[in-house]
């Protein structure tokens, strides 16, 4: 594969296979077809028809939807279906902004085709032989991507917690950074895919941040998620893009953005175009 390819496996998917799923009148997500039947064993909270999926309309608050729902995920969960579980709930809404209209255990969210967002932080030094970008490799017993490569820091962005302070509680329980340099990440962008899985489709949006580090710096991880760190020149990192799978699929395009942002792939490399135009290819 090369760098524009690692970019176009997120967004790999057939929507024939999909059918909308409804709160109301809006679009929040995606269900393969086999799963609607599936929720239609739950016609309380679930009106299936051949082109869509609603949740019920008599569900009509916050906590409401929220409870009926997880009520059916706890029935599927012990049936064996979601892989994961994580106790952890995910905000559903129509934009990032807007309110939440329910939440969900993130389990569950590709099944349901929900956007979900999270945050990675590309975690960097800079000394006189060039960029260097620290690399953790993810624990063997992780339900997703086990054992792959991956940031210094990422995590999803769950219910009830901004953006910032999501930063700071991922920080240091992966990399033991304190507060205060976690606050000097700084945004640099976005980047949205849309994969179809087996579960389902993973609709996310990544926030990008930018963590400059000092040479003396060590990460320590402190809840489990990472087995080791590595401080890798930059061109080591864009070499292992380019000729393995060795990084998790959605880490690799943030990898490649920090290419671009910071000239080490510039417009010189045969594929500078496409790899732009595969990063801002599916939009927010």
């Amino acid at each position: 594969m090369s760098l524009v390819d690692r970019i176009r496996i997120c967004n790999r998917r057939d929507m024939t296979h999909f059918r909308p799923f409804l709160i109301d009148d809006a679009r929040v997500g995606w269900v393969k077809h086999a799963f609607a039947e599936r929720l239609a064993d739950f016609p309380a909270v679930f009106t299936v028809g051949g082109d869509s999926v609603r949740l019920a309309a008599n569900l009509d608050s916050f906590e409401i939807r929220s409870r009926a729902v997880q009520d059916v995920l706890d029935r599927l969960r012990s049936e064996g279906m979601f892989d994961g579980w994580r106790g952890e709930e995910y905000p559903i809404s129509t934009a990032f902004p807007e309110k939440p209209l329910m939440t969900m255990e993130r389990a569950a969210v590709a099944a349901f085709g929900v956007r979900t967002y999270g945050i990675h932080v590309n975690g960097y030094v800079e000394t006189e032989e060039g960029l260097r970008l620290w690399v953790a490799r993810r624990a063997k017993d992780k339900a997703t991507a086990p054992g792959k490569l991956d940031h210094l820091v990422a995590g999803g962005q769950p219910f009830g917690i901004s953006l910032r302070d999501n930063l700071v509680k991922e920080g240091a329980e992966e990399a033991s950074l304190p507060e205060p340099v976690m606050r000097t990440a700084q945004s640099v962008g976005v980047f949205a895919y849309r994969m179809e899985t087996e579960e389902g489709l993973r609709d996310d949006l990544i926030f990008n941040y930018d963590l400059r580090l000092p040479a003396d710096f060590t990460p320590r991880n402190t809840d489990g998620e990472i087995d080791e760190f590595f401080l890798w020149p930059i061109e080591q990192v864009r070499r292992v893009m380019a000729e393995t799978e060795d990084f998790k699929f959605n880490v690799a395009p943030v990898n490649i953005d920090f290419l671009v942002r910071h000239g080490i792939l510039a417009p010189e490399d045969p594929d500078y175009l496409e790899i732009l135009a595969a990063l801002h290819a599916s939009g927010v």
